[in-house]
């Protein structure tokens, strides 16, 4: 759990399953005296036809800011939203596909003609535990979905967030990963997991967090650290990764309870039950990340609980809390993905 500095840490000390103390996206707003304060920003994310993206995006409208929300069903999305969501002038909804490479771009270049403004880009939207297959394109679907469709966009919405960053609020990314990142290295050298016997849908899904939390920290280093320490007259843009918690979602329509999730329910189940979120306090920390005042240009940085994460502790199980040094803060993988990155979905790297 993070240092005293974060308000929420108390409310998070004993948790009691979902709707106890810990608070939701919307109260975080409210806590941060920003309901109503961010008109005229503008605010991108993705994955908003369920769970956890119809509430980041429910909490985001209160605060005033024009929303853009992606899904690949916009049917689905404008009923799940409801009315008061998508009815509203200033949120608008962008159909896109996350395995399909050319659907981003077309995404991209939607947004683009509607707005030249982008102070948030939250990439919330995501696949879990399914079975091996690879996208048209040809990369395995985890690594594809949650990572390199992700990539793509925020690369094609870079040069707007770098325009759009002041010192008042500079330009924030902020990606979803999981606990499930602490389980698996990036396999640099079989990226589809091909290799006979190496896949697995946890491997595939873990590999895929990992490289969120890359995406995040390479934000920062050449887009935050590295582009304000040559100009420190312009503002950055900062990547932060955010594990939500464990909240029952659509995200998990996929996964069986394997042995080991078993033996380890099977000896935790109230510490299971009590961890626990509601969908409303799983979004709690992508809002703390995209909009408070404590992560005002901070960027490389691993969050859940709606604070800062730290180094797990001895023994750590599937769902305590922490981050893996030399793995979740690798600056060599995180520098090595996104160069990897920038070939496989063609966009130039500046290799800074």
């Amino acid at each position: 759990m993070d240092d005293a500095a974060n308000p929420y840490a108390p409310a998070h000390k004993t948790p009691g399953g979902p709707g106890d103390a810990r608070p939701t996206a919307l109260q975080i707003v409210e806590h941060e005296g920003l309901t109503g304060k961010l008109d005229g920003a503008v605010i991108f994310v993705t994955g908003c036809s369920s769970g956890l993206g119809v509430e980041t995006a429910r909490a985001l409208s209160s605060t005033g800011a024009t929303l853009f929300l992606t899904a690949r069903d916009l049917a689905k999305a404008r009923i799940a939203l409801g009315p008061e969501l998508a009815d509203d002038p200033k949120v608008h909804l962008l159909k896109l596909d996350l395995d399909s490479l050319e659907s981003v771009r077309r995404c991209a270049e939607s947004f683009l003609e509607q707005s030249d403004k982008l102070n948030i880009l939250i990439t919330n939207a995501g696949i879990r535990h399914v079975p091996f297959s690879k996208t048209k394109e040809g990369f395995e679907q985890h690594f594809a979905v949650n990572h390199l469709a992700h990539f793509l966009l925020t690369n094609l919405l870079l040069s707007t967030l770098q325009k759009s960053s002041t010192f008042g609020f500079q330009s924030r990314v902020v990606v979803l990963s999981s606990t499930a990142h602490r389980h698996s290295p990036i396999v640099f050298s079989d990226l589809n997991l091909e290799q006979p016997g190496v896949y697995t849908k946890e491997k595939g899904y873990a590999q895929s967090k990992l490289a969120n939390v890359y995406m995040a920290s390479e934000i920062t280093r050449r887009y935050g650290v590295v582009a304000n320490a040559q100009d420190p007259s312009q503002p950055g843009v900062w990547g932060l990764a955010v594990h939500p918690g464990g909240i029952r979602t659509g995200l998990q329509k996929n996964s069986g309870i394997g042995e080991v999730f078993t033996w380890y329910y099977a000896r935790n189940l109230m510490k299971m039950l009590n961890y626990m979120k509601s969908p409303e306090q799983g979004a709690g920390t992508t809002i703390v990340a995209a909009v408070a005042k404590r992560f005002e240009g901070r960027g490389a940085l691993y969050m859940e609980d709606c604070g800062l994460a730290v180094p797990v502790k001895r023994g750590w199980g599937l769902i305590d809390p922490g981050y893996v040094p030399g793995r979740t803060d690798s600056d060599a993988d995180a520098r090595k993905l996104w160069t990897v990155s920038c070939g496989l979905v063609s966009v130039q790297d500046d290799k800074r």
